[in-house]
């Protein structure tokens, strides 16, 4: 199973990965990043690579 690790302290919430991804990355509000089950693996790794601050990593946990 993949899970996407969202480094709070570096994350700008600059909205790239919600764009990539809509289905699993949602910011807020008040602009707090929240994560869903990664469905389409190749967005979540687009969006991985797209974050500006590189506040996201995947995680493989099998």
């Amino acid at each position: 199973m993949i899970r996407v690790v969202v480094d709070r302290e570096v994350c700008m919430s600059a909205g790239v990965c919600e764009m990539e991804a809509p289905e699993v990355f949602e910011l807020d509000a008040d602009g707090v990043l929240h994560v869903g089950e990664p469905t389409d693996l190749t967005a979540v790794e687009t969006a991985v690579r797209a974050c500006p601050t590189g506040a996201l990593t995947l995680v493989d946990e099998d």
